[in-house]
């Protein structure tokens, strides 16, 4: 099955890489022809810092206040990376009071999200930067921003390990990685895909957590 042939696309920086595998996958608002590993990025600390690292080039001469960091898909602990890469000395000058808020937030029925009253302080008032695994149909992406809006909060940008697009409804999208990387790349509505039509069978069910094969 393609989901056991994972590639590793290295990068220039150390413990960076893409983990990929080809084939025909299903999510809960897409096809692709990519399945895109994450679980490394976001369990093992090394490569966690390094995707800190890697994101944190955006803000290097950035005056973009960052209070709070929205963690999307299990991102919490490059979230808490990118925090403290963002909180050093360097970039004093985005971040006045020297520390940033980490939330998840919580998933209610229609992919919406809330907040709890005791998170709303973290949000409400703050400039939030919203952290997704993957930006690609955008939905969950689109939602985070709707319900940081909701509670009050001033949305930066978006960033992500892979994203196929550079905005996310009018905010900027950072990402480590992009379609340039991923030779014939597509993701697009069940109806409209190439792999269908060809009546390719599916290899797997994809979503954040991972995939499970058909």
């Amino acid at each position: 099955m393609p989901t056991t042939n994972i590639e590793k696309i290295k990068t220039k920086r150390k413990n960076l890489y893409l983990r990929v595998a080809k084939g025909h996958f299903a999510s809960n608002h897409s096809h692709t022809n990519y399945y895109i590993d994450v679980a490394a990025q976001k369990s093992r600390l090394s490569e966690a810092k390094a995707v800190a690292q890697e994101l944190c080039e955006s803000y290097n001469y950035s005056t973009t206040v960052i209070d709070t960091i929205l963690c999307l898909d299990g991102t919490e602990v490059i979230g808490t990376c990118l925090a403290n890469e963002l909180t050093k000395h360097s970039f004093s000058n985005i971040n006045a009071h020297q520390t940033i808020y980490i939330v998840t937030p919580e998933m209610i029925s229609g992919s919406q999200m809330m907040f709890r009253d005791n998170i709303v302080p973290m949000i409400k008032g703050k400039h939030v930067l919203v952290l997704a695994v993957s930006v690609a149909s955008g939905v969950t992406a689109n939602a985070a921003i709707e319900a940081v809006n909701y509670y009050g909060g001033n949305i930066v940008g978006v960033s992500a390990i892979f994203s196929s697009t550079d905005k996310c409804g009018k905010y900027e999208v950072n990402s480590v990685f992009n379609p340039h990387d991923l030779d014939g790349y597509f993701n697009t509505s069940a109806h409209e895909c190439p792999l269908c039509k060809e009546k390719k069978k599916i290899d797997a069910l994809i979503n954040s957590h991972g995939f499970s094969k058909i």
